[in-house]
């Protein structure tokens, strides 16, 4: 499958997930929600590959990366992320993880000591001006209540929502590692899963949060959506982005999937949009087509470099 096919395929997903996810809240504590989507989807993944005859079993040099990853990317950013739907409107929480444009080329600067370009930056710094515009006034008035005496929970579910964002890029960073032990992606997005699921499950039981089944259909119907096409099919498609094009440049689905769930908190949450909110949404596409495009022409001209230099040794 094409590169520009997954792209779609996982900002179309997961701009519908921060919606689905609030149709998951209220009948039980957010990190058991966690516990049975994930649970879901690692099992539904082991069950894939043993059909395809795969091999289950990896090594623990691999584990080990895997199970950072599951810390990391399945366990701490939902549990926050869930909990952060809590306290904010889902568009709020998705248009959060835009930070992402940003957290992850540094962290690769820290970690690996790549290089961060400037149309990187150039593009990041327009995607975040577009946030800024596309909440500037849902965040004044939410600071304002607190101000005036209010309960805070705005303050807490973005918090909540903030070290979801750096959780992710954390764990879109250790994917590189396990690719290097692992090339099954579905494989090792089973295991991650399965330590992620494992690691959320053992913090419910010392918590002592509640197990009850809902008895709503709204949340089962969430459920079986968020794990086999938020989490199976999505992850599937972003991972192998990741290994294909990089996390700098895979990292932009978190640009356009806020603007896919703003649309849908307007349909379903009645949130409405004013101008500003509309320019915002504009500013964030622009950056990604940037972002994108400007990745394309160095690849090109690599290429025509390559090229020249061929023809001439020859």
């Amino acid at each position: 499958m094409s590169s520009p096919l997954l792209f779609i395929i996982a900002c179309l997903i997961w701009g519908s997930t921060f919606w689905a996810i609030t149709l998951q809240l209220g009948d039980v504590a957010p990190a058991v929600s966690v516990v049975y989507r994930f649970g879901l989807a690692s099992a539904t993944l082991f069950a894939w590959c043993a059909l395809r005859g795969d091999t289950l079993r990896l090594p623990w040099r691999a584990q080990k990366w895997m199970l950072l990853q599951g810390l990391a990317s399945f366990s701490l950013s939902y549990v926050c992320t869930y909990s952060s739907e809590q306290y904010l409107v889902s568009a709020l929480v998705s248009v959060l993880f835009a930070l992402m444009v940003f957290w992850t080329p540094l962290l690769n600067r820290i970690a690996f000591g790549t290089p961060i370009t400037w149309s990187t930056c150039c593009a990041a710094f327009v995607a975040i001006c577009g946030i800024v515009l596309l909440f500037y006034q849902s965040i004044g008035a939410a600071l304002k209540d607190i101000v005036g005496g209010g309960n805070g929970h705005f303050l807490l579910g973005f918090m909540l929502a903030l070290v979801a964002t750096v959780s992710s890029t954390v764990g879109n960073a250790l994917v590189m590692k396990v690719r290097e032990h692992s090339r099954n992606v579905m494989l090792s997005m089973a295991w991650t899963m399965l330590w992620g699921t494992l690691m959320v499950a053992i913090w419910a039981v010392a918590t002592g949060l509640s197990w009850q089944l809902p008895t709503r259909p709204s949340y089962w119907m969430a459920l079986a959506y968020l794990a086999i096409f938020g989490s199976v099919i999505a992850f599937s498609a972003y991972f192998t982005l990741i290994a294909r094009i990089g996390t700098q440049k895979t990292v932009y689905i978190g640009v356009v999937t806020p603007v896919i769930s703003v649309l849908l908190s307007v349909q379903f949450e009645h949130y409405r949009p004013a101008a500003i909110e509309w320019v915002g949404m504009a500013l964030c596409l622009s950056s990604v087509a940037w972002a994108l495009t400007s990745g394309a022409r160095k690849t090109v001209v690599a290429s025509s470099i390559s090229t020249i230099s061929s023809a001439k040794a020859t």
